[in-house]
């Protein structure tokens, strides 16, 4: 061999040496560093890494997750969606100094990132979004080659470190959204020097101030959203040179002004929400957006006419426009070109017809269009649209038949044509409507007999057919809605009698079945609904006796006057003595106001024995006269004669005592307990019957009297919290509230006089030396109930009500274990005059209890309400209280459940051991809704309409989604 060919293979053959060589060290190092990593995750985590072992011949580039360029080094780490739970090693991985992409995303990671981050300089992909991470994040400028950054979701608060994106100018997604750092006093400049941006996402993360006209520099923007923060002011005319967006989000904002002109040249726009804002003018500059696929602009100030356009639009298959000063008619070429779904364009001013073709392509889901000026009749086409699941035109002027098809749509939940003017009958195809849950038809022109077919839509819940012309008998076959919790029938032309199944509907709440022609006698199995609140049958043609059934009621509206009714009045009912006019047959021992009721077969000389009895007992009652009048001229004596004082009394609801019966049992020895607002007295009237005594406290200075009785102190003018609380309660009508029976009221004292709970509070079930081993079952019917009687606060009555003192010991039991919200000496109804609620500025509430907003602003909300009964879910799932020596310094049950969220089982390691193992996911599932209600930004909380529904719905159990998510999208983008 030549000597030059010996040479050549020599140096081949050292050069590939040297080669693998150095491959070795460099592969050696990153499968140490990874090794650590491995070793540095608890059990649970280990069959992530089952392929993190050392094979003869493999290297760390067979790892799962791992990927390697063609030298052999690590440049990618992909764990993302693994179930890894508990803190990330970011040290060992910092050590690989080819790592270009680390993926973390869509796990339970936890704990605070370290400042070793900086040291992963080759970073170009960072994804540690959709994890539960505290603390701050760490300062980041040294990861100058970064184009990909996802944060969102993470429970990182603080300041962010805006100023390190100043060095980070190759990024081209950049996802801060869904945290909670500490709000910005301006939009952050860092962010609009960002050339290279294609996606943009900051919602929810506390971004404030003006959007910069700077945002027009981002041409590459495809994606931008900002919503849900604290952004003011105007819409930049500059965001019209972002021609390449395709999804523009900036609802739940303050911004004012129009739509800026130019705003149309944004024709690529598929997705456009600018909701919950305080937007004018018209929507003029839509018309040119013919890509877009949804549009929500709900909830602002615009005007004008929706463009016809939007009817040529061939994507648009979300249109919400409710809560706006809307005129002129809906573009009737709707749907007719696209696979139209949803439309909410209530709450405006618009008149002309319902456009015919939006179910035309047969996709459309709901059609809510309430409350504006509608005419002409429901298109014959919605009678074919299977898919529909919510119809409500409720509020308008429209005419008409209902098309019979509607009735029956398989996938119906809701028909709503209240207030129209709709004729015609209900027909025989409402057999088919399988999922329909409520019925809304009152005042309007519809007539004929129901169909016995309407007791084959075995979800209906609700059923309003109030101020109808409907004639006939009441269908039997309404004993089969055995979910049905409200039936109102009033003011129709119903006849025949009342069908005993009526007492199989075991859910009714409330029975209204006034101004009809009924006949016959009242059933007696209505005494058998055990959750029947209301029951109205007056203005009928009943006869009969009223049966003793119903004495097992706890009703707080009855009302059977004008009827033929005869017989006695049950002494139990009583108590509801104006139920009973225009039913001269009727007699009472105890009201004045009826004939007293004779037994004709007595003897003469049962007479005289018992006349005699009363000649007896009247002197015995004569001398106790005698006896109590030397007691109170003695007690006058030590202290002050409440006999003096001039009361006043007003009733709220039906009662059999009076005035003095409750003053003279003010006593110290009836005192069973105090609160913030007032003293509480358990009073034992004449019949057996108890009540709870309220005696508010004011605040000013209370006057000294030596007395052994309580001391009723002189007001300054009215107390603020009676004035408060009778306002409130007087008018509240509720299973779940606690009922108020009357105010009783001086020149200085102030009385509310309310049902008695036997059981006392939550508080005591779970917390007191008293408490009991409540089952889950028990426990759920506790957080289900008081979630009702707060939804009813919130949405049910004519104004918002805030409790602002929600906690265990203000939910009170009764013999059943049924919970009633007590104790609202501190609430206030929100005023709506300036078109929505106010929140008021009066800080309440209990330690342990009180939302994190206090902290910062004293301001009050629903959302208040809402976190505190989250606390209180938290004390049903862990039998803990609110604040407990365990949780350590200035920590409360929130947080210790938040850290406590680091894995399934530890998780379950925080359950009440008195739940049964059966039960367990379940109390989850409930410490889930519990997170969902403490979000530390109101923002992030749920209505609790919402939380009824979260409750009602008992979705199967995911341990996983507890423990990554700590939020809910609460955005309701239609009226419900």
């Amino acid at each position: 061999m030549a000597p030059s060919l010996r040479n050549f293979n020599f140096f081949h053959r050292f050069s590939t040496f040297l080669v693998f060589s150095l491959f070795s060290v460099v592969s050696s190092d990153d499968l140490q560093a990874l090794l650590k990593l491995k070793s540095s995750f608890a059990d649970s985590n280990l069959a992530v890494f089952d392929s993190w072992k050392l094979h003869s011949g493999t290297g760390p580039c067979s790892f799962t997750g791992v990927t390697c360029n063609s030298r052999g080094n690590v440049t990618e780490i992909d764990l993302s969606r693994r179930g890894l739970s508990g803190n990330f090693p970011f040290d060992p991985v910092c050590e690989i100094q080819s790592l270009e992409k680390l993926s973390l995303g869509f796990n339970s990671l936890s704990g605070i990132i370290p400042s070793d981050l900086k040291n992963c300089t080759s970073l170009k992909y960072l994804d540690l979004g959709n994890n539960l991470f505290s603390g701050t994040f760490p300062e980041f400028s040294s990861l100058n080659q970064l184009q990909f950054l996802y944060l969102n979701n993470s429970a990182f608060s603080g300041v962010f470190p805006w100023k390190s994106l100043r060095n980070a100018t190759s990024l081209v997604v950049l996802s801060l959204g869904d945290n909670p750092f500490d709000a910005t006093a301006d939009f952050p400049v860092e962010v609009v020097s960002l050339k290279k941006l294609s996606w943009l996402y900051l919602s929810n993360c506390s971004i404030a101030g003006k959007i910069p006209p700077a945002i027009g520099d981002l041409t590459e923007l495809r994606n931008l959203e900002i919503s849900d923060s604290g952004l003011t002011g105007e819409i930049p005319s500059e965001i019209s040179k972002l021609t390449n967006l395709w999804q523009l989000e900036l609802y739940n904002n303050s911004l004012t002004g129009k739509l800026p002109t130019g705003f149309g040249n944004l024709k690529n726009l598929t997705y456009l929400d600018a909701s919950t804002n305080l937007l004018q003018g018209d929507l003029s500059e839509l018309r040119s957006l013919t890509n877009l696929v949804s549009l929500q602009m709900f909830e602002n100030e615009f005007s004008g006419e929706i463009p016809l356009e939007f009817g040529e639009f061939k994507d648009l298959v979300n249109l919400s426009l409710y809560t706006n000063k809307l005129t002129g008619s809906l573009p009737q070429g709707l749907g007719s070109l696209a696979d139209f779904d949803f439309i909410d364009a209530s709450e405006n001013l618009l008149t002309g017809p319902i456009p015919p073709d939006m179910c035309k392509k047969g996709k459309m889901k709901a059609l809510l269009l309430l409350q504006n000026n509608l005419t002409g009749s429901i298109p014959e086409s919605y009678g074919n649209c299977l898919t529909l699941q919510r119809f409500r035109v409720s509020e308008n002027s429209l005419n008409g038949t209902v098309p019979a098809g509607l009735w029956g749509l398989p996938k119906l939940e809701i028909i709503d044509i209240e207030m129209n003017n709709f004729e015609g009958p209900i027909t025989a195809d409402i057999k088919n409507g399988k999922m329909l849950g409520a019925l809304y038809l009152g005042f309007n022109k519809l007539s004929d007999e129901l169909p016995e077919e309407i007791g084959d839509t075995e979800s209906l819940t609700k059923v309003e057919l109030n101020n109808n012309r409907f004639s006939g008998k009441i269908p039997s076959s309404i004993g089969k809605l055995k979910g049905l919790s409200s039936l109102k029938m009033q003011s129709n032309g119903f006849s025949g009698e009342i069908p005993d199944s009526i007492g199989s509907c075991s859910m009714l709440s409330d029975v209204n079945m006034a101004q009809n022609s009924i006949s016959g006698e009242i059933p007696h199995t209505l005494g058998s609904l055990p959750t029947l609140n209301a029951l109205n049958l007056s203005d009928n043609k009943l006869s009969g006796i009223i049966p003793e059934s119903l004495s097992s009621l706890r009703l707080s509206l009855l009302d059977l006057s004008n009827n033929r009714l005869s017989g006695r009045i049950p002494l139990s009912l009583s108590s509801y003595n104006g139920s009973f006019n225009g039913n001269p047959g009727l007699c009472s021992m105890t009201i004045k106001s009826f004939n007293r009721c004779i037994n004709p077969s007595r003897s003469h000389g049962d007479t005289r024995v018992f006349v005699l009895c009363i000649v007896v007992g009247l002197l015995i009652l004569l001398a106790s006269l005698v006896f109590f009048l030397y007691l109170k001229k003695t007690e006058k004596k030590e202290g002050r004669s409440l006999k003096h004082e001039s009361w006043s009394i007003k009733s709220f609801r039906k009662m059999s005592f009076t005035e003095d019966d409750i003053i003279d049992s003010i006593k110290e020895e009836n005192l069973i307990g105090r609160g913030g607002c007032g003293d509480v007295y358990r009073v034992v009237l004449g019949d057996g019957k108890e009540v709870a005594v309220k005696h508010i406290r004011c605040s000013s200075t209370q006057k000294n009297f030596s007395s052994a009785m309580p001391i009723l102190t002189e007001r300054e003018g009215r107390s603020k919290e009676f004035e408060t609380e009778v306002q409130t309660l007087s008018s509240i009508r509720h299973l779940n509230v606690v009922k108020l029976y009357c105010s009783i009221t001086s020149d200085d004292s102030s009385l509310l006089v309310y049902e008695y709970l036997p059981n006392g509070s939550l508080w005591d079930m779970l917390h007191s030396c008293k408490k009991s081993n409540l089952g889950w079952e028990t426990r759920y019917d506790i957080a289900l109930g008081a979630a009702k009687g707060l939804e009813y606060l919130h949405h049910g009555y004519e104004r918002p009500v805030i409790h602002r003192d929600v906690k265990s010991s203000n939910i009170l039991l009764d013999e059943f274990l049924k919970p009633r919200i007590a104790d609202f000496g501190l609430a206030k109804i929100l005023q709506a005059s300036n078109g929505g609620p106010e929140s008021t500025h009066v800080v309440a509430g209990t330690y342990g209890y009180i939302a994190p907003e206090y902290g910062y602003a004293s301001k009050v909300t629903e959302k208040c309400d809402v976190y505190s009964f989250g606390v209180v879910l938290m004390e049903l799932v862990t039998g803990k209280k609110p604040i407990e020596a365990e949780f350590g310094e200035s920590k409360d049950i929130v947080n210790w459940v938040s850290n406590n969220l680091k894995s399934k089982e530890s998780v379950m390691e925080i359950v009440d051991k008195k739940i049964g193992e059966m039960y367990r996911e379940d109390a989850v599932k409930m410490l889930r809704i519990a997170i969902i209600c403490t979000a530390r930004l109101p923002g992030l909380r749920p209505t609790m309409r919402s939380v009824v529904q979260m409750i009602e719905d008992a979705e199967p159990c995911r341990l996983m989604g507890i423990v990554i998510s700590k939020e809910s999208d609460v955005k309701v983008k239609e009226i419900s």
